[in-house]
């Protein structure tokens, strides 16, 4: 039996169907829309919930991944950050439209690292993890093969942890946050403060001398010319990752850690120092057996393959 897994972004709305083993079958999106209200966001999803299922002979359930906190108990998106949810029964107004359907909500995060344990860079494993570095600092965790999201599903924001107490302003409110220093964003802030502080340095020369250029790959690529700056922002990046990885691995000691999002692509470049970093500072650097870093394998799609599962937690 098939089942739908809708992500549902601030730019746009997702969906796939998915067979057993978490293969999207068909997918289709649609833009999320500027301007649009919560139950304008709700019709979108169940427009493409329709296309799938007219696709398909049956579909088991339709799994919603959203980005905010998502009230599981109540079916209710608490808050979403850029998108106009507050308080929303999601799960009454899917019902409404679709009566004939089950329908599964969840946090983005919480569904991507779900999919990940299911169906991709940790399949198998009863206990992970997953990070991803994109504009922030995504996090999800499993626990005996379920979702961990605390008593009130808002749990599990490990971006959130304070890395440098006193440090960065975040956007959530804090200072110092992981987020605010191991996202890409937090990244492209700090190779724009070398760049000022630094005029002879190549990474001027890789965004074609154009501040609006840079993204999270900058820093790397001016690093590989040998540029000393460039190799210092990212030794520093490299240690704020480490630190957010290592406590989250002291506090859960999980048999795998995912890392996902755009800078997981740097590769050997990233993860080689990284890692040396983890074995060494961490509390089970002496345990025969220790965590595993894997990079996470379903990209993009996690978010829909993940929503797809929802039904299938272990």
């Amino acid at each position: 039996m098939y089942t739908i897994g809708i992500d549902l972004g601030g730019t746009g709305i997702k969906g796939g169907l998915c067979d057993e083993n978490g293969s999207i079958i068909f997918r289709t999106s649609v833009p999320t829309g500027k301007g649009v209200s919560a139950d304008d966001i709700t019709d979108s999803i169940v427009s493409i919930c329709r296309r799938l299922m007219s696709l398909s002979h049956g579909v088991e359930y339709i799994g919603v991944a959203v980005p905010g906190t998502a009230d599981l108990e109540n079916g209710k998106l608490v808050f979403c950050n850029n998108l106009p949810f507050l308080n929303y029964p999601l799960l009454e107004e899917l019902k409404k439209r679709l009566p004939d359907c089950r329908f599964y909500i969840e946090n983005d995060a919480n569904a991507a690292a779900l999919g990940e344990a299911m169906c991709g860079g940790a399949k198998g494993c009863r206990d992970m993890v997953l990070i991803t570095l994109g504009t922030g600092v995504g996090s999800g965790i499993i626990i005996d093969g379920k979702i961990f999201s605390g008593f009130n599903y808002a749990g599990g924001e490990l971006g959130h942890m304070v890395v440098n107490a006193g440090g960065r302003q975040c956007t959530c409110g804090r200072r110092g946050c992981w987020e605010a220093y191991s996202s890409a964003s937090g990244l492209i802030r700090s190779t724009l403060e070398a760049m000022n502080r630094h005029k002879e340095s190549a990474l001027w020369d890789v965004c074609g001398g154009s501040e609006d250029k840079v993204d999270g790959q900058t820093a790397f690529r001016a690093a590989d010319t040998g540029d000393k700056t460039a190799k210092y922002v990212v030794k520093q990046y490299i240690k704020h990752l480490a630190c957010g990885i290592i406590n989250t691995i002291n506090i859960l000691q999980p048999e795998v850690l995912c890392i996902g999002g755009g800078i997981s692509n740097e590769g050997d470049n990233l993860f080689l120092p990284l890692i040396k970093v983890i074995e060494k500072e961490q509390y089970s650097r002496y345990c025969e057996k220790k965590t595993e870093i894997r990079i996470a394998s379903l990209g993009n799609d996690a978010g829909i393959i993940g929503a797809a599962m929802l039904g299938r937690q272990k």
